[in-house]
């Protein structure tokens, strides 16, 4: 066992109400890298966060290059060579990127933090590693995929042998995915271990050396990439063929649902971060809004749903002004919303799953009486069957929603959303964080909503979905809508030079 870097045997772990790992085995060779697959609450996150050190096992046996380790905190895991990069970025955005690599770990022998010193390790680091950086800019400053450049180099500065990366192209542009896979594979070939997480199945196919599929708590599968079909893992993953094609009727928008006229909005670091935008959405069409995060499709969709409002300019729901409403009101136009951030905007966390589930619904008198009695039991039979039909694993809808894992928290919202049947949806990252089959149904759904005469406004940093669902594409970049691209015109070479600025 000389060659394995990480292996784990009979892993266990559990939370209130659920089972997350139950007697997992799982090794990754040192200097491959091995694919970690499973859907949402499979307990592929939980695994790895025992790994790190997030979660105390409650049985199993760790071992770090063939020998026993107790890892009871993050600090054990940085200590015996594990680092990990999370989906969501843990930078402090005001200072440097050398400041944020080095930060809690300042070299010098005598403990004296020493600029130049840490400068030159981060250049070296940045040089051998194949992620180029500049160390003096402010990360505030940079895009998504140069921040994701930082965390890594952060784990790898702190000496990381074996690196845990947690859905790390979720958020990244074709360009920079293949960026990304450069790096990755120089790490590799250096003698670094990379475990891999992802929901992408083609991307898994392409930079991993091996796979392991878990579902519900267990492994039900692992062996070399290249003896595994993107068909085998998607049955393995979901225990079902997966069939990922829609049905659309052929495009005839109809009335204008959604109508937006030269919108400012200020940003939350810019002065402008919509500057001018123009455009509608009509009965019977997907429209998708594609751009790299950072680009201001946040801070428009938030306009829209009353969140922030506009400098200038007019929004316009089934040809009634919305631009002054606050959010209560313009739902009640029979508008459904599911926000990027599941936490400030779409849920709250201590609230049970049964409230969550009708949470912000408009149609009040259905759940309960004009004195403002509830009905419980309506509720938790609508709660039930939103959990039923989106998948979402828990043994209670009693159950608080922050008991859920990311991917369950963000089928709740989903399910709401959808199962109120609005006549115009804005869907921001509708499927980010979702596993195969959550995705699929998702999809489904929104394709579903279009051909009854839905209005659909999808934004997505999942550039694929945009191309696969929209009948229409408008290209948002630093703030302004530079191109739009009709069904037939749209591809990925076309899409990636809009979203790169280059409008021509």
């Amino acid at each position: 066992m000389s060659d394995l870097a990480i292996r784990m045997t009979g892993m266990r772990k559990s939370f209130p109400g659920v089972l997350a790992v139950d007697d997992v085995d799982f090794e990754v060779r040192k200097g491959e890298i091995r694919g970690l697959l499973g859907e949402n609450g499979a307990g592929k996150s939980t695994l790895m966060r025992l790994l790190y050190g997030l979660y105390r096992l409650d049985a199993g046996r760790i071992e770090v290059d063939g020998k026993e380790a107790h890892i009871g905190s993050s600090h054990d895991a940085i200590r015996l060579g594990i680092g990990m990069v999370h989906q969501e970025f843990m930078l402090v955005p005001n200072l440097s990127v050398k400041e944020n690599i080095v930060l809690g770990f300042e070299p010098g022998s005598s403990g004296v933090f020493s600029p130049g010193e840490s400068r030159q390790r981060v250049l070296d680091l940045s040089k051998s590693s194949g992620l180029p950086v500049d160390p003096d800019v402010v990360v505030e400053r940079l895009p998504t995929g140069l921040k994701q450049r930082v965390e890594i180099l952060k784990a790898l500065y702190r000496g990381a042998k074996t690196l845990i990366l947690d859905e790390p192209t979720a958020v990244l542009t074709p360009v920079e995915v293949v960026e990304l896979f450069k790096s990755i594979r120089k790490m590799r070939d250096s003698g670094t271990t990379i475990i891999f997480i992802t929901h992408k199945l083609q991307e898994i196919k392409e930079i991993t050396d091996s796979i392991t599929v878990m579902r519900r708590g267990h492994v039900v599968g692992s062996g070399p990439t290249k003896d595994i079909s993107i068909g085998q893992l998607a049955n393995m993953m979901v225990g079902r063929e997966v069939i990922r094609s829609f049905s659309f009727n052929p495009y005839s928008p109809g009335e204008v649902l959604l109508e937006v006229k030269g919108l400012r909005v200020a940003g939350r670091r810019k002065a402008v971060a919509v500057d001018g935008v123009s455009f509608a959405v009509r009965k019977g069409e997907i429209v998708g809004l594609a751009g790299v995060d950072g680009n201001g499709q946040s801070e428009l969709v938030e306009s829209l749903i009353g969140f922030r409002k506009p400098l200038s300019g007019t929004i316009s729901v089934k040809g009634v002004v919305t631009t002054s409403l606050d959010t209560s009101k313009i739902l009640e136009k029979s508008v459904g919303h599911i926000p990027e951030d599941r936490l400030a905007q779409g849920l709250v966390m201590d609230f049970s799953i049964s409230d969550n589930s009708v949470l912000g619904i408009v149609q009040k008198d259905e759940f309960s009486s004009r004195s403002g009695l509830i009905y419980v039991d309506k509720v938790r039979r609508f709660a039930e069957n939103v959990v039923q039909a989106f998948g979402i694993v828990t043994n209670s809808v009693s159950m608080p929603a922050k008991n859920l894992s990311g991917g369950n928290q963000q089928k709740l919202i989903a399910g709401r959303e959808l199962s109120r049947d609005p006549d115009l949806l804005i869907a921001a990252q509708p499927t980010r964080g979702l596993d195969i089959s959550a995705t699929e149904y998702i999809q489904s759904l929104l394709v579903k909503s279009r051909n009854s005469g839905k209005g659909i406004l999808l934004v997505s940093a999942d550039f694929d979905e945009v191309l696969n669902l929209s009948d229409r594409i408008l290209i948002i970049f630093e703030g302004k809508i530079i191109g739009e691209l009709s069904r037939e015109q749209a591809n990925v070479e076309a899409l990636g030079r809009l979203l790169g600025g280059v409008s021509a």
